[in-house]
């Protein structure tokens, strides 16, 4: 199975000027005067990303995508901001080129970086790869992790990413407001979810700079060693809790295995291929973190279930009005309701 992203021409409602941002890059980014071609990436539902080859050079463009879009939603800018200032740091990130905020350019602002050859594996239990190399995959994406919340937020310069208080009261508040905003049928798990989650926030606050979407999906890793070497798609980064990243990167353990459009661990013999218990993967964070526990664990489970549900739906909706980024994106986006059911189920264990 490959392990290369899938590349695409360009899907007919992402289409720009492809000229116009040629001359646009001229003079600012190397390669592009020798020769400049463009393909699209498939795998993500939410930024449109592109594949840029200038010369001997291979770049990566990332942009909003076209129409109406929800409020505060896909945020190229603040993903070019906390990148760029990880650059120095112990956590990996590609190289950022430069940031463009002018939509006349291509119709939306984008930014480009560096491109970087490695392996992208979506599904957690990374069938791609021997079962020997599976859990030192999952060690390195666990300790990254960890890594990225133990990097002093002040120190780089990410004073004003977001407000170091009150985290996941305004992520509930937030994702409601963006469901409500994009919901097209009647969910009763989610419902029932939200109400839970508002009446059941922990006391206990914690602050450090939260990735919000980080899974396997969401990095690079090295082409022969079992070692992360980018973390991608930080669109959903802020300052926030560091145990809500943990979890939405532990759903796959309570998620079923095989289930349409998610990518779920439960079912399967977790020792048999290879993979790390739920339990170990606490373990290697909590020790990399220099944390004593891990609190509340069962409550940011079920907050990252209605996240991602949530989201699910927002891409849902674009799918019905045709801007999705994928061209999966209305079989993508169907899997809300499981989401929603599962956190939902978990709430009431909770």
């Amino acid at each position: 199975m490959s392990t290369a992203p899938e590349l695409v021409d360009i899907l007919p409602g992402h289409r720009f000027d492809v000229d116009a941002l040629r001359d646009y890059l001229r003079g600012k980014v190397e390669g592009v005067d020798e020769s400049f071609s463009i393909k699209q990436f498939q795998g993500g539902q939410s930024n449109p990303t592109f594949l840029i080859t200038a010369g001997s050079r291979r770049y990566v463009l990332r942009k909003k995508p076209p129409g109406k879009l929800l409020p505060k939603a896909h945020q190229i800018e603040r993903e070019y901001k906390v990148m760029n200032a990880l650059r120095d740091t112990d956590v990996p990130v590609p190289n950022m080129q430069l940031l463009c905020e002018e939509e006349g350019i291509i119709g939306t602002p984008f930014y480009v970086m560096n491109f970087l050859d490695g392996r992208v594996m979506s599904q957690p239990e990374l069938p791609e790869v021997d079962k020997a190399e599976r859990r030192p995959l999952f060690e390195s994406l666990a300790d990254t992790l960890a890594r990225l919340h133990n990097v002093d937020w002040k120190a780089v310069g990410l004073e004003d990413f977001g407000r170091p208080e009150g985290y996941v009261a305004r992520q509930v508040h937030r994702w409601s407001k963006q469901y409500e905003a994009s919901k097209t049928d009647e969910i009763p798990a989610m419902e029932n979810l939200m109400k839970w989650l508002g009446e059941n926030i922990p006391a206990e606050d914690e602050t450090a700079i939260a990735h919000g979407d980080y899974r396997h999906g969401n990095v690079i890793f090295h082409s022969e060693r079992p070692e992360v070497i980018a973390v991608l798609d930080w669109e959903l980064a802020t300052l926030g809790h560091p145990l809500a990243d943990l979890a939405y990167f532990c759903m796959p353990y309570h998620l079923p295995h095989g289930a349409p459009a998610v990518r779920g661990l439960l079912g399967i013999d977790l020792e048999e291929q290879g993979l790390p218990s739920e339990e170990e993967v606490l373990e290697i964070y909590r020790k990399r973190a220099g944390r004593a526990d891990i609190p509340h664990w069962r409550f940011f489970l079920a907050f990252s279930m209605f996240r991602i549900a949530a989201i699910l739906q927002g891409v849902y909706a674009r799918a019905l009005q045709g801007n999705a980024s994928n061209a999966d994106a209305l079989k993508v986006g169907g899997g809300a309701a499981t989401l929603a059911e599962a956190g939902w189920d978990l709430a009431q264990k909770a």
